[in-house]
This record gives C-alpha cells, sequence and structure tokens, in this order.
C-alpha cells in the first residue's frame, strides 16, 4: 500500500470556502431527466437501494439503471449492512428487511463493487471536516457526511457519476468541487 499523502491533501483543501454554501435552486442543478438518459458510468448512493426497496425509486432511476453501467460502492455496501445490525432481531419486519437487503447485495456484480483507496479515504475525511464545520453539523451528521464525502470523491476518481436523491449535501459539494459529477432524482 502506498503511503498518503499528507502534505498533498492539505494543499488540496485549499478550496475551502471559510463561509456556510446555500443550497441552490432546482432549476441550476443537474436532475435525472429524458435527456440525461444515456451518459457515464454511475455510482450508487445508498439512498438509491433505500428507494427502491421501499418503492419510492421513480421511474427515471430505473431507467438510468437500465441504459448506463452501474458500479456499486463499498460504503453503500457497509451502510445496508448497518441497518440489518440496527434491526431488532424479535420484531417480525426484521427478517423481510434482511431478505429484501440480502437479495440487493446478491444482485450487486462482485466485479462491479468499489472500494475506496487510501487517497478517496483521507481527502474525503479532510472534505467532511470542512463540510460538517460550514454546515455545523452535530456528531450523528458527521458521520453520515463522511460516508457522502467518500462516495462522491470516489465518483470523481473513477469518472463515475453519482445518482442520489441527497439533494441538499451533494450540492454543497458540487460547489466545492465543481468537478464532480452527480445526477439528482426526487424519491416518489
Amino acid at each position: 500500500m502506498r503511503e498518503f499523502d499528507f502534505d498533498g491533501a492539505v494543499r488540496w483543501a485549499r478550496f475551502d470556502p471559510r463561509r456556510t454554501p446555500a443550497r441552490r435552486p432546482d432549476g441550476v442543478l443537474p436532475f435525472a431527466t429524458e435527456e440525461r438518459i444515456g451518459g457515464q458510468a454511475m455510482l450508487l448512493d445508498t439512498c438509491v437501494y433505500i428507494d427502491q426497496l421501499h418503492g419510492r425509486a421513480p421511474e427515471i432511476v430505473t431507467a438510468l439503471i437500465d441504459a448506463r453501467q452501474t458500479n456499486h460502492s463499498s460504503v453503500a455496501l457497509q451502510e445496508l449492512m448497518h441497518t440489518i445490525g440496527v434491526l431488532d432481531a424479535g420484531d417480525a419486519r426484521s427478517s423481510a428487511a434482511i431478505a429484501a437487503i440480502r437479495g440487493l447485495v446478491r444482485a450487486m456484480p462482485w466485479h462491479r463493487i468499489f472500494s475506496p483507496d487510501l487517497d478517496v479515504l483521507g481527502r474525503a475525511a479532510l472534505l467532511s471536516g470542512m463540510l460538517s464545520r460550514l454546515q455545523g453539523y452535530g456528531r450523528e451528521r458527521k458521520l453520515r457526511a463522511l460516508q457522502d464525502c467518500v462516495l462522491f470523491l470516489q465518483g470523481l476518481k473513477l469518472g463515475f457519476t453519482l445518482l442520489t436523491a441527497n439533494v441538499a449535501d451533494f450540492d454543497i459539494l458540487l460547489q466545492l468541487l465543481p468537478a464532480g459529477r452527480v445526477l439528482f432524482y426526487r424519491p416518489m
């Protein structure tokens, strides 16, 4: 494993605006539309899987997944497995939820699951710290910000477009790093 470039990561973070960016209007954001069906390979945010399980994923999400190469992150796999860990084994609904998540995970082709490297992890930690400070996130939200930043930077490094319904957080990330590629959708 190669050494993490600490100084390079700190230099990279000079884009810090030192002010809280505001969420932009939907009209200027890249939302999924019929015109955007074709395009680059995608990386799915965990919310895509959850919205699919709950029947909240709009048809445009299915169309994008059918039309583009779809890739998965070990971060999303980790978040799905965390969900299983927090389920109450005594709750009758838990076995159905576990079965649904099992089906999602087993449907992921192993050659399409990517794990973030040390550079992505280190820079994502730096970026999530900045995001947490700028947005005034509390403790619980800081961990979610870290996972979001890992997905965002992993997609950027691999040349994938990240598909997400998380407009508020990923809009801020796009403002901080406009080179990122994100496609938003609204759950039903």
